[in-house]
């Protein structure tokens, strides 16, 4: 069965083709990124549309399976990476794969994007306590901690929602962190970026495939609105 990978949950976004098989290893067909996108002034820089438009992804998932040598309708699973991170991104991830799934009857599946690193990690040679850290804007990051070993790797401390100056208590320690753009405010971390190569890769173990409804991203604030006003009735 060939897997169609799509990890658009950082500046980095990337597509990757895999051949999974019960008679054979996992091999890789294809695959596409973009560099990650300069910072941009969100105070000075009101953007009309989204930073993660469809036709870009869609270029992504063109290339990958372009250099894979796959058609469309050769795809028999999409897994998709479920963040946290860009929460736009991951939409964006989600609805590609519920389109297919409703398309062309799919398989999907979601895939930790937190659980791509921790495998990268371990793919790069990082051994031991690794912190995994994402932007969670308003000033907090995500956070999850992995025991890394040569033979793969196991959660040490669940994603959870942590503050900068707990950040710093651990860059200040000592304790390796890494992540996407991490350096922008820990120097001694380290840049990684979730890869749909890897996606796809934990993908091929997987058989947990879900509805495309239920898809969900990886967000851990509880969802929170004011309902407007009623409007104002001038006598």
């Amino acid at each position: 069965m060939k897997i169609l990978a799509v990890e658009f949950s950082s500046a980095q976004r990337s597509a990757a083709v895999w051949e999974s098989g019960d008679d054979a290893a996992p091999a890789l067909l294809g695959s596409a990124r973009e560099p990650p996108e300069p910072p941009v002034n969100k105070v000075l820089t009101a953007m009309p549309h989204s930073p993660f438009p469809p036709r870009r992804n869609l270029g992504l998932v063109e290339a990958a399976l372009a250099q894979a040598q796959c058609r469309r309708e050769e795809v028999g699973a999409l897994a998709v990476g479920l963040g946290p991170g860009s929460y736009t991104g991951i939409r964006g991830a989600i609805a590609l794969g519920q389109g297919w799934q409703l398309g062309r009857g799919v398989k999907l599946l979601g895939v930790s994007s937190v659980e791509c690193l921790a495998g990268q990690a371990q793919a790069a040679g990082w051994r031991g306590p690794v912190n995994i850290i994402v932007d969670a804007q308003r000033n907090e990051f995500y956070l999850a901690r992995y025991e890394i070993a040569e033979s793969g790797w196991r959660e040490a401390q669940a994603l959870g929602l942590a503050t900068m100056a707990e950040i710093q208590a651990l860059a200040g320690s000592g304790q390796a962190l890494l992540g996407p753009e991490i350096t922008r405010w820990f120097g001694g971390g380290k840049d990684m970026y979730p890869e749909a190569v890897m996606l796809g890769r934990l993908a091929c173990g997987r058989r947990d495939f879900v509805a495309g409804e239920t898809l969900e991203p990886i967000y851990l604030r509880e969802t929170a609105f004011k309902k407007a006003p009623p409007p104002r009735v001038n006598p």
